[in-house]
């Protein structure tokens, strides 16, 4: 027998060819036939606990009424969705859930598309809004793999909670039970009763599978191991279960792959200042104090709130506090600029001038505003009522000390300007933090020799003349790697690198520097003090001959080797000791 043999049947008169194994609610949905249903998700195995989705179906001569979410098709049946019994029985199903789940808006409106006003049924519980479906409870069984909630009771006492109706250990937080909820019964609410959780936000979407970045080259999602429910339980997987490519394998190990390549572009990035590192600052104590990048996700039209700037209560600041230079500038952190918080912060200004009616006040130690029109933008700020104070934040405390600073965030900052300590009242607190060397900036140097300079950021070559090569030829800088940087000197300092980088490729030569090292093979002991000094890697030890040997394309001609050699075996191309000594004895011939 053929297994993908098509079934034909008719659906509201209407023919139509299916695969078997086909429900009936899946092929009248191939011919835009609506059938109402509340407990039916394409990622569950239908249960059919709402019975909303009721429909007639006739085979020969014998007439029933099933329902079309589990029930599939067979060969020449006839389906009427809209017949007197089929609409009869579903009235009197949406009758029962009306009783149920009184406060459901879904069942709120499929019962008025029906014309059904109220319910003759008794109504215990008003505020109900769940329909003992059943989706949550499978979600997390069969999903999941937790089982933390479960029905318990029977008939009209049934409910669906935790197991013995307590908090559930097994309970991971996942919110696939919220997800599958049809009627928003199950909501994910923050213990404390937050409506917005600042320190939790992040800039990408907040889901297990994702792409890194929008600007992420290859445009490729993965796999967070410590957000998936399969790496928590070992169940899900429904991604694999979705994707038509096959493309999701959770098996995959991560591979170390060996690439002979020509040249280098180091692009190792930042990390932002941990702003609890400076606790008068009460990051992490008060809700409302948040960080630039916290911000950012609050603003966004995708984030949690849409893009209202909200605070931990959900309502909006009435006075903002921006501070500069967290982190930066401060001989306790960071002594130098981190070049990008005076204008992201001033940005942000202009931002919640546009969203909301909140005071806003920018504290400062000096306005960095270097770059092409940026001037004319911290001055379009000052024209747009931004209150500006020149002094560095000591503190933001909650102690009120007068009735207008009771419940209000207080920042304690000296005002250099008019030569005062001043106590400004503030709903929220925008932190400016600055940027910092990479997590693996040491492993990076040390691996492919570059020169880190005191700040902790690799060293270019030279400032000037050469400010993406560094001290090994064939690796270059790009970005914040060298430096703190905004997104234009990135971008042009990328360039740079690739074009640097590209360059070596077309020339197809490499040229060597003329002062190198090398190694007398007959006067060598074979000790290999050079091997382990050499900042560069140059010097190997060849165990057949018992010498050591210099790799002239790595050797910058320091001389290390040259003046730690006990044997005098290494020389100095150029300068060798005879060479030397013949350059001072010239000094003394008249």
């Amino acid at each position: 027998m053929n297994e993908n043999k098509k079934i034909r049947l008719t659906i509201n008169n209407k023919p139509i060819e299916v695969e078997k194994g086909t429900t009936i609610l899946q092929a009248a949905k191939k011919i835009d036939i609506d059938i109402p249903t509340l407990c039916y998700h394409s990622l569950l195995e239908p249960y059919a606990a709402c019975r909303v989705c009721v429909v007639e179906r006739k085979m020969g001569d014998k007439v029933d009424l099933v329902t079309s979410c589990n029930t599939e098709v067979r060969e020449g049946i006839e389906v009427l969705t809209d017949s007197e019994d089929a609409v009869s029985a579903r009235k009197v199903n949406v009758q029962l859930l009306m009783a149920q789940a009184p406060n459901a808006e879904p069942v709120k409106e499929i019962a008025e598309k029906m014309g059904i006003e109220k319910t003759p049924f008794e109504i215990k519980d008003p505020t109900e809004k769940c329909i003992l479906c059943g989706l949550c409870v499978r979600a997390c069984e069969q999903v999941v793999g937790a089982n933390a909630i479960s029905f318990n009771d029977r008939g009209s006492d049934r409910k669906i909670l935790p197991p013995f109706g307590e908090e559930s250990e097994a309970c991971i937080g996942c919110g696939a039970c919220a997800f599958f909820c049809p009627t928003e019964a199950i909501t994910l609410e923050d213990i404390h009763g937050r409506i917005v959780v600042h320190e939790e936000m992040d800039l990408g979407p907040n889901s297990a599978i994702r792409v890194p970045i929008r600007q992420a080259v290859p445009m490729v999602p993965f796999v967070d191991e410590e957000a998936c429910i399969h790496f928590k339980t070992g169940g899900c997987q429904l991604c694999e279960k979705v994707c038509e490519k096959e493309a999701v394998n959770h098996e995959m190990e991560d591979q170390e792959m060996e690439i002979e390549v020509g040249s280098i572009i180091v692009a190792s990035g930042f990390k932002p200042f941990d702003p609890k590192r400076i606790p008068s600052l009460g990051y992490g104590r008060f809700e409302n104090v948040i960080t630039g990048l916290e911000f950012e996700k609050l603003n966004s039209a995708s984030g949690p709130t849409n893009g209202e700037i909200l605070m931990a209560n959900g309502e909006k600041p009435k006075s903002v506090g921006l501070i500069h230079c967290v982190g930066s500038r401060d001989e306790n952190y960071n002594p130098y600029c981190s070049r990008v918080c005076c204008m992201y912060l001033l940005k942000f200004a202009h931002l919640l001038k546009e969203k909301t009616d909140a005071t806003i006040y920018e504290f400062y130690i000096d306005i960095r505003s270097f770059g092409k029109g940026y001037e004319e933008f911290y001055h379009r700020l000052l024209e747009e009522g931004v209150k500006f104070i020149r002094g560095n934040v000591s503190e933001i405390t909650d102690m009120a000390i007068t009735e207008k600073e009771e419940g209000k965030l207080i920042a304690r900052v000296e005002d250099t300007l008019i030569g005062t300590i001043r106590r400004i009242p503030l709903d929220m607190v925008i932190l400016g933090t600055g940027l910092e060397p990479g997590l693996d900036q040491s492993d990076i140097a040390r691996v492919f020799n570059i020169s880190m300079s005191q700040d902790g950021f690799f060293l270019e070559r030279h400032p000037k003349l050469a400010p993406v090569s560094t001290a090994s030829d064939g690796v270059f800088l790009a970005g914040t790697s060298q430096g703190p940087k905004d997104i234009p000197d990135t971008v042009a300092q990328a360039g740079a690198a690739a074009s640097e980088a590209l360059s070596l490729a077309d020339k197809g030569k490499f040229e060597l520097e003329p002062v190198t090292a090398e190694i007398d093979r007959e006067l060598c002991s074979g000790c290999q003090i050079c091997v382990n000094l050499c900042p560069f890697t140059a010097i190997s030890y060849n165990e057949e001959e018992g010498i050591s040997e210099i790799n002239d394309a790595l050797c910058k001609g320091c001389g290390t080797c040259v003046s730690a050699c006990p044997s005098g075996a290494s020389q100095q191309r150029h300068f060798r000791d005879n060479q030397i000594l013949a350059e001072i004895e010239g000094i003394f011939i008249e």
